[in-house]
C-alpha cells in the first residue's frame, strides 16, 4: 500500500471458530471511502446488506481514519461500524478519547469482527498482534470494574479498554460501548451487536507513539497542521479556555437553544421550559464542574468531568454533554443536575446511549399519564428513572419492553405517535420546528433521526460558516447537503466532528493530502464526502429502505406548533425534502443507478437493484 498514514494492517476476527488472521488495507477501496465510517460502510455493503443485525453474519468493524493517532488537530477518534439492532440501517458510531490513537500505535488500522463466539471473549491487541482471551470473569460486570480488572491484568500505562456493559451483555438495542474515559460510542446499539456476539471488550496495549503514522509529505503536513490548530484556536467556540465549547463544554447550548425556542420539552410537546437552565452548562460551570477534560491532539478540552460530593446522587463522572442533560432533564421534565448527573453516571456503567434512554422515559411518562399503559412513571421522577435504568439495562420486566427502544415500545402500546424517531431512532436536543434545517437532516440521516450527519445548527443559529435563517424552509436542501458531505468525509478521516466549526473543506484537503500523498483539493472532499453519503444510503436502499415515506418526521412536528420563540412554527418537511432529493439527484430517497455509476459506486456495467422503474 502506497498511502501515508494507515499501517495497512487490519484484524480479522471469527468468533464462531475463534480465528484471528491479518490483511492489508485494499489501496482502491481506502482512496475511495478515505477510511473510518467510509470503509466501514464499504464493508458492510460488500457483506450484503440483507444480514440481521443480531447474527453470526453482522459485521462489528472498529475503524481508524488516515490522520487517527496523528499529530492532526482533533484525530482522536473511531468509528464502530455495524448493521443496527435499533434502526436496521448501517450505523457508524464514534468515540474519543486514546482508544482510536493506541490502536494505531500498536500497529493496527481496523478490526473486522464476524462470527459469534461460545463463550464470553475479549479481543487483546498488542504490538501489532491479537489474540482472543477468555472473558468469563468480566461477563456480568459493568463498564468500570471491567476496565479496572484490564488494568490490573495489563498495566494502565498506554492501554485502552473499550468495553460494553451489562446493557450490551442482554442485547439492549440502544447499548453503547464505554471506554476508560467514560467516552461513548453511544447511538445506534453497536454495543448490542457485540453482546450478542459474546464480545465483552477491546483491549488495546501500545507503546506511546510508537506507532505514530508518518506523513507521505512530513514538512507539507506539519504547515497543515499548524494551519488547522491556528483555525482552532481562533474559533470563536473552539479556543481554548474561550470558546464555548472549551468553557462549558457541549452542554453551552442548553441555554441557547432554549431561548430561540427549538429545544424539545416533555416529549417535544413545547419547545421551551423555564426551568431549563438548571441543567445548562453555565449552572454546571458554577456548582458540579471539577475538570474540562480532552481527546488525543485536542487543545479544545470539551469534556465536562463533574461531581456531585455527597447524598444519594454522589458521583463524579464523565460527560455531562448537551444531548445527555436534555435527554434526561427537559425531556423529561427533570431539572435537577445532580440527578442528572448521576443517571449519566448509570448510563456509563451499564453501557447505554442516554439519547434513547431518555426518550425511553419520556414515552413511558407520556403514555402513562394518557392512561395508555398502567406502568407508573411521572414527569421529573429522578428516583424512579434511576431504577428503571437499571431494568432495562438487565431486561427486567418493564425494562425489557423499553430495551426494544421507544419506537419499538410505544408500537407495542398501541402509539407509536408518541416515539419522536425516525427509523426506529430517537431525535437529539433539537427540534425541527425551531430549527428547520435539522429536521430535514433527522429524516434524511443514513442511520436514523441525527444531529451529527448534517449540522445544519452551525448555520442556522451560529452563523458558521455562514448565517441562514432558522426558520425558513427554503434553500435548506442545499446547506444540508453541503453540511453531510463535509461531515461524512470528516467522519472517514477520522477527527471530531468540532473541528469544522473552525476549519473547512480546504484544512481537510490539505491535511489529509499531505498525510496520504494523495493530491486532493476541497472539491474533493466534498465529491468523496458525497460519495460516502450515497454509499450509505445505497446500502440502506437494498436493505429495504427505498419510499419516499422512510424519510419522515413524527406528525407531531410538522402538525403542532412550536411554543416559546419559535411559537407557531411547524417543521416544512413538505417543502424542504423536495428540494433535497432535487439536490441529491435521489428518486423519492433512492439512488439511481446513474448517480451511482457517477460516484464510482457501481461500475458501469452495473445496475442498482433498487432502481424504481
Amino acid at each position: 500500500m502506497n498511502l501515508g498514514g494507515f499501517m495497512n494492517k487490519e484484524v480479522l476476527v471469527d468468533l464462531t471458530n475463534g480465528n484471528v488472521s491479518y490483511r492489508e488495507l485494499n489501496e482502491e477501496d481506502a482512496r475511495k471511502y478515505i477510511g473510518a465510517r467510509g470503509l466501514g460502510v464499504k464493508y458492510l455493503l460488500d457483506n450484503g446488506p440483507d444480514v440481521e443485525p443480531f447474527s453470526e453474519e453482522n459485521l462489528l468493524c472498529f475503524m481508524t481514519g488516515p490522520v487517527t493517532g496523528s499529530r492532526s488537530s482533533m484525530s482522536g477518534r473511531m468509528a464502530v461500524v455495524t448493521k443496527s439492532p435499533l434502526t436496521q440501517t448501517a450505523t457508524d458510531s464514534h468515540i474519543g478519547g486514546w482508544t482510536a490513537a493506541r490502536l494505531k500505535w500498536a500497529g493496527v488500522d481496523n478490526i473486522i469482527v464476524k462470527g459469534k463466539s461460545d463463550k464470553p471473549v475479549y479481543l487483546y491487541i498488542e504490538n501489532g498482534q491479537a489474540e482472543l482471551r477468555d472473558a468469563a470473569h468480566l461477563w456480568g460486570k459493568g463498564t468500570r470494574e471491567t476496565v479496572q480488572i484490564m488494568k490490573d491484568e495489563h498495566g494502565e500505562d498506554n492501554l485502552s479498554v473499550l468495553t460494553i456493559g451489562q446493557g450490551g451483555e442482554n442485547k439492549v438495542r440502544f447499548a453503547a460501548f464505554i471506554n476508560e474515559h467514560d467516552r461513548s460510542a453511544g447511538r445506534g446499539g453497536t454495543a448490542a451487536v457485540a453482546g450478542y456476539k459474546m464480545l465483552k471488550a477491546i483491549v488495546i496495549k501500545a507503546a506511546q507513539k510508537g506507532n505514530m503514522p508518518v506523513p507521505k509529505l512530513k514538512d507539507e503536513n506539519n504547515k497543515a497542521n499548524r494551519k488547522a490548530v491556528k483555525a482552532i484556536l481562533e474559533g470563536g467556540l473552539t479556543a481554548p479556555k474561550k470558546g464555548g465549547l472549551s468553557v462549558y463544554g457541549t452542554n453551552v447550548l442548553t441555554n441557547l437553544i432554549n431561548e430561540v425556542g427549538a429545544l424539545p420539552t416533555k416529549n417535544s410537546q413545547f419547545t421551551h421550559w423555564d426551568q431549563a437552565e438548571k441543567h445548562s452548562g453555565e449552572y454546571v460551570n458554577k456548582h458540579l464542574l471539577v475538570s474540562n477534560n480532552a481527546c488525543h491532539a485536542c487543545p479544545v478540552g470539551c469534556k465536562i468531568e463533574v461531581e456531585v460530593k455527597d447524598g444519594k446522587y454522589k458521583t463524579r463522572v464523565e460527560s455531562f454533554e448537551f444531548e445527555s442533560s436534555w435527554s434526561l432533564g427537559s425531556n423529561c421534565l427533570l431539572s435537577d443536575a445532580e440527578a442528572i448527573a448521576y443517571l449519566i453516571d448509570r448510563c456509563n456503567e451499564y453501557g447505554l446511549d442516554t439519547i434513547e434512554l431518555g426518550h425511553a422515559f419520556s414515552v413511558t411518562m407520556e403514555a402513562y399519564e394518557k392512561g395508555l399503559i398502567s406502568e407508573p412513571l411521572k414527569w421529573g421522577d429522578a428516583d424512579a428513572m434511576i431504577e428503571l435504568t437499571r431494568k432495562i439495562a438487565f431486561r427486567e420486566g418493564f425494562g425489557g419492553v423499553l430495551a426494544e427502544g421507544p419506537a419499538r415500545a410505544t408500537a407495542e402500546w398501541g402509539a407509536p405517535e408518541l416515539s419522536m424517531s425516525v427509523k426506529g431512532q430517537s431525535i437529539p436536543a433539537y427540534d425541527p420546528r425551531g430549527i428547520q434545517g435539522i429536521g430535514l437532516g433527522y429524516a434524511t440521516s443514513n442511520r436514523g433521526a441525527c444531529h451529527l450527519r448534517g449540522y445544519t445548527v452551525a448555520s442556522e443559529i451560529a452563523g458558521i460558516p455562514e448565517p441562514t435563517d432558522r426558520l425558513k424552509a427554503e434553500g435548506k436542501g442545499e446547506l444540508l447537503k453541503t453540511f453531510q458531505d463535509m461531515l461524512a468525509f470528516g467522519d472517514s478521516m477520522d477527527i471530531c466532528k468540532f473541528s469544522s466549526f473552525s476549519e473547512n473543506a480546504e484544512h481537510y484537503a490539505e491535511q489529509y493530502s499531505t498525510m496520504t500523498g494523495v493530491p486532493m483539493t476541497a472539491d474533493d472532499v466534498m465529491l468523496a464526502g458525497e460519495r460516502i453519503y450515497n454509499l450509505e444510503r445505497y446500502y440502506n436502499n437494498l436493505a429495504g429502505f427505498d419510499k419516499r415515506d422512510d424519510d419522515f418526521l413524527p406528525k407531531r412536528f410538522t402538525e403542532e406548533p412550536a411554543s416559546g420563540n419559535s411559537t407557531g412554527s411547524v417543521s416544512r418537511m413538505d417543502i424542504m425534502l423536495e428540494e433535497y432529493y432535487q439536490v441529491r439527484g435521489w428518486k423519492d430517497g433512492v439512488v439511481p443507478a446513474e448517480k451511482l455509476r457517477e460516484l464510482g459506486i457501481l461500475a458501469e456495467e452495473n445496475p442498482a437493484p433498487t432502481e424504481k422503474q
